[in-house]
């Protein structure tokens, strides 16, 4: 938000819903309870730095290495990433985790590097599956001239209003997992 700020230009800044401190405050006390976050129930404090740093627009982080699968997501897919990477783990499998944290710019070099090492893509964005970013990840990667295996976890076109069903077809980490070990049975 403070690179937002500071940019001489317009800047669009979009914060998840869930990753939001007023949601989160909301969610647990009775609200939403088949969501899991990485914030304890009882909160968490720390002290807060007098100066704070912006993040650069257009700069993705690496959140975890891995040889195996990098999966690629940004705002509370990550967390579910991250999540998921402790499952496949368990299972042998090495996931990293590339957190886009800007779309436009995009990040395209960071990208590249890290599919270019383990060779296998899986995107997990909360969009639907057509037209939108996780075919465009795909196209940058393929434009780049990077072999690679490539698959996607988006969210199915049809969201009902069951909250239990929902979290069916939203990205979350079973289904990250399953796709993952599906991609890399090829």
């Amino acid at each position: 938000m403070l690179s937002a700020i500071e940019c001489e230009g317009p800047v669009v800044y979009l914060e998840h819903k869930l990753l939001a401190s007023n949601m989160l405050d909301f969610l647990g006390s009775g609200g939403r309870k088949t969501v899991q976050y990485d914030v304890p129930a009882e909160g968490s404090s720390a002290p807060v730095s007098d100066e704070w740093t912006p993040l650069p627009l257009g700069k993705a982080a690496t959140r975890r290495e891995g040889r195996d699968i990098t999966l690629v997501s940004m705002a509370v897919g990550v967390h579910r990433c991250l999540e998921a990477t402790a499952v496949l783990e368990k299972k042998g499998v090495s996931a990293g985790v590339l957190d886009l944290r800007t779309v436009s710019p995009l990040d395209k070099d960071t990208l590249c590097q890290a599919v270019s090492k383990s060779g296998c893509l899986l995107v997990v964005d909360e969009d639907y599956r057509d037209f939108g970013l996780s075919g465009e990840l795909a196209a940058v990667v393929l434009e780049a001239g990077i072999p690679l295996k490539y698959g996607r976890v988006c969210t199915e076109e049809t969201i009902p209003y069951s909250r239990e069903l929902e979290d069916q077809v939203l990205p979350g980490t079973r289904r990250i997992v399953e796709r993952a070990l599906k991609l890399l049975e090829q």
